[in-house]
Protein backbone atom coordinates (compact mmCIF):
# COMPACT_ATOMS: atom_id res chain seq x y z
CA UNK A 1 0.00 0.00 0.00
CA UNK A 2 0.85 3.48 -0.62
CA UNK A 3 2.60 5.78 2.15
CA UNK A 4 0.23 8.55 2.61
CA UNK A 5 1.18 12.28 2.34
CA UNK A 6 1.65 14.02 5.53
CA UNK A 7 1.53 17.13 3.98
CA UNK A 8 -1.44 16.38 1.62
CA UNK A 9 -3.31 16.09 5.17
CA UNK A 10 -1.82 18.93 6.23
CA UNK A 11 -2.23 21.30 3.89
CA UNK A 12 -6.14 20.22 3.75
CA UNK A 13 -6.95 20.63 7.26
CA UNK A 14 -4.51 23.78 7.42
CA UNK A 15 -6.92 25.45 4.65
CA UNK A 16 -9.86 24.50 6.99
CA UNK A 17 -8.49 25.79 9.99
CA UNK A 18 -7.39 29.13 8.42
CA UNK A 19 -11.10 29.36 6.47
CA UNK A 20 -12.50 29.09 10.06
CA UNK A 21 -10.62 31.30 11.29
CA UNK A 22 -11.25 34.22 8.85
CA UNK A 23 -14.90 33.33 8.70
CA UNK A 24 -14.57 34.19 12.80
CA UNK A 25 -12.79 36.86 11.97
CA UNK A 26 -14.62 38.85 9.59
CA UNK A 27 -17.59 38.20 11.75
CA UNK A 28 -15.79 40.13 14.39
CA UNK A 29 -15.48 43.46 11.95
CA UNK A 30 -19.32 43.23 11.23
CA UNK A 31 -20.44 43.60 14.36
CA UNK A 32 -17.22 45.66 15.42
CA UNK A 33 -16.10 43.70 17.71
CA UNK A 34 -12.81 42.80 16.19
CA UNK A 35 -9.64 43.73 18.38
CA UNK A 36 -12.43 44.50 21.30
CA UNK A 37 -10.33 43.82 24.49
CA UNK A 38 -13.50 42.26 26.13
CA UNK A 39 -13.48 39.63 23.12
CA UNK A 40 -9.68 38.39 24.11
CA UNK A 41 -10.77 35.56 26.25
CA UNK A 42 -13.65 34.57 23.70
CA UNK A 43 -11.42 35.08 21.06
CA UNK A 44 -8.72 32.66 22.67
CA UNK A 45 -10.87 30.40 23.36
CA UNK A 46 -12.76 30.05 20.21
CA UNK A 47 -9.02 29.79 18.32
CA UNK A 48 -8.12 26.63 20.85
CA UNK A 49 -11.19 24.67 20.23
CA UNK A 50 -10.92 25.37 16.18
CA UNK A 51 -7.31 24.56 16.48
CA UNK A 52 -7.55 21.22 18.75
CA UNK A 53 -10.44 19.88 16.98
CA UNK A 54 -8.67 20.51 12.86
CA UNK A 55 -5.63 18.58 14.96
CA UNK A 56 -8.04 15.45 15.74
CA UNK A 57 -9.44 15.48 12.81
CA UNK A 58 -5.89 15.85 10.64
CA UNK A 59 -4.45 13.16 12.37
CA UNK A 60 -7.52 11.11 12.38
CA UNK A 61 -7.81 11.21 8.87
CA UNK A 62 -3.47 10.40 8.67
CA UNK A 63 -4.60 7.30 11.04
CA UNK A 64 -7.21 6.19 9.01
CA UNK A 65 -4.99 6.39 5.33
CA UNK A 66 -1.90 4.81 7.37
CA UNK A 67 -3.93 1.49 8.00
CA UNK A 68 -5.35 2.62 11.52
CA UNK A 69 -2.15 3.20 12.65
CA UNK A 70 -0.18 6.78 13.64
CA UNK A 71 3.35 6.96 15.23
CA UNK A 72 3.97 9.49 17.96
CA UNK A 73 6.58 11.49 14.94
CA UNK A 74 3.66 11.18 12.89
CA UNK A 75 1.09 12.81 14.62
CA UNK A 76 3.39 15.27 16.08
CA UNK A 77 4.63 15.96 12.35
CA UNK A 78 0.78 16.08 10.61
CA UNK A 79 -0.10 18.46 13.42
CA UNK A 80 2.69 21.11 13.59
CA UNK A 81 2.65 20.97 9.71
CA UNK A 82 -1.67 21.33 9.51
CA UNK A 83 -0.74 24.54 12.29
CA UNK A 84 2.10 26.40 10.01
CA UNK A 85 -0.41 26.21 7.02
CA UNK A 86 -3.13 27.58 8.96
CA UNK A 87 -0.71 30.53 10.61
CA UNK A 88 0.37 31.11 7.06
CA UNK A 89 -2.79 31.84 5.36
CA UNK A 90 -4.46 33.30 7.99
CA UNK A 91 -1.29 35.50 8.50
CA UNK A 92 -1.80 36.82 4.59
CA UNK A 93 -5.13 37.53 5.75
CA UNK A 94 -4.18 39.61 8.55
CA UNK A 95 -1.85 40.78 6.28
CA UNK A 96 -3.90 41.91 3.93
CA UNK A 97 -6.70 42.97 6.07
CA UNK A 98 -4.14 45.37 8.10
CA UNK A 99 -2.22 46.80 5.52
CA UNK A 100 -4.97 47.30 2.28
CA UNK A 101 -8.86 46.82 3.73
CA UNK A 102 -8.45 48.89 7.03
CA UNK A 103 -5.67 50.41 7.49
CA UNK A 104 -6.86 52.60 10.43
CA UNK A 105 -7.38 49.20 12.74
CA UNK A 106 -3.99 49.42 14.65
CA UNK A 107 -4.25 52.78 14.81
CA UNK A 108 -7.24 52.91 16.85
CA UNK A 109 -6.03 49.44 18.97
CA UNK A 110 -3.08 51.58 19.46
CA UNK A 111 -5.43 54.61 21.12
CA UNK A 112 -7.36 52.06 23.29
CA UNK A 113 -4.20 50.55 24.08
CA UNK A 114 -2.83 54.30 24.86
CA UNK A 115 -6.55 54.79 27.00
CA UNK A 116 -5.85 51.84 29.05
CA UNK A 117 -2.45 53.07 30.31
CA UNK A 118 -3.50 56.38 30.60
CA UNK A 119 -6.51 54.88 33.00
CA UNK A 120 -3.62 52.76 34.65
CA UNK A 121 -1.71 56.26 35.49
CA UNK A 122 1.33 55.64 33.78
CA UNK A 123 3.07 58.66 32.62
CA UNK A 124 3.69 60.66 29.51
CA UNK A 125 7.42 59.64 28.92
CA UNK A 126 7.13 55.52 29.95
CA UNK A 127 3.26 55.91 28.16
CA UNK A 128 6.03 57.40 24.62
CA UNK A 129 8.54 54.62 25.02
CA UNK A 130 5.81 51.80 25.44
CA UNK A 131 4.09 53.07 21.91
CA UNK A 132 7.31 53.22 19.91
CA UNK A 133 7.70 49.38 20.71
CA UNK A 134 4.08 48.73 20.41
CA UNK A 135 3.86 50.48 17.03
CA UNK A 136 6.77 48.48 16.14
CA UNK A 137 5.02 45.50 16.42
CA UNK A 138 1.42 46.50 14.88
CA UNK A 139 2.92 46.84 11.58
CA UNK A 140 1.36 44.31 8.61
CA UNK A 141 4.68 42.62 8.21
CA UNK A 142 5.18 42.03 12.49
CA UNK A 143 1.59 41.03 12.47
CA UNK A 144 2.35 38.52 9.80
CA UNK A 145 5.08 36.91 11.24
CA UNK A 146 3.52 37.16 15.23
CA UNK A 147 0.47 34.89 13.47
CA UNK A 148 2.64 32.55 11.63
CA UNK A 149 4.86 32.15 15.01
CA UNK A 150 2.14 32.31 17.25
CA UNK A 151 -0.19 29.38 15.56
CA UNK A 152 3.24 27.56 15.06
CA UNK A 153 4.21 27.52 18.54
CA UNK A 154 0.12 26.77 20.39
CA UNK A 155 -0.09 24.04 17.17
CA UNK A 156 3.36 22.50 18.20
CA UNK A 157 2.10 22.41 21.86
CA UNK A 158 -1.24 20.93 21.06
CA UNK A 159 0.02 18.31 19.10
CA UNK A 160 2.53 17.02 21.34
CA UNK A 161 -0.47 16.49 23.54
CA UNK A 162 -3.00 15.41 20.86
CA UNK A 163 -0.27 13.04 18.96
CA UNK A 164 0.15 11.23 22.65
CA UNK A 165 -3.63 10.46 22.88
CA UNK A 166 -4.43 9.22 19.11
CA UNK A 167 -1.18 7.49 18.31
CA UNK A 168 -1.54 3.92 17.17
CA UNK A 169 1.89 2.23 17.01
CA UNK A 170 2.01 -0.64 14.91
CA UNK A 171 2.84 -4.32 15.54
CA UNK A 172 6.36 -4.97 15.88
CA UNK A 173 6.22 -8.14 14.10
CA UNK A 174 3.58 -7.29 11.04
Amino acid sequence: MEKPSTARVALKWGVISALISIAYSVVMILIDKYQDPSMNTPNFIFGIVVAVGVLIFAMREFRTLNDGYLSYGQGLGVGTLTSAVAGVISGIFTFIYVRFIDPTVMDKSLDRVRDEWERQGMDESAMEQAEKLTSMMMTPGALFLITVLGSLFIGFILSLIIAAVMRRDRPMFE
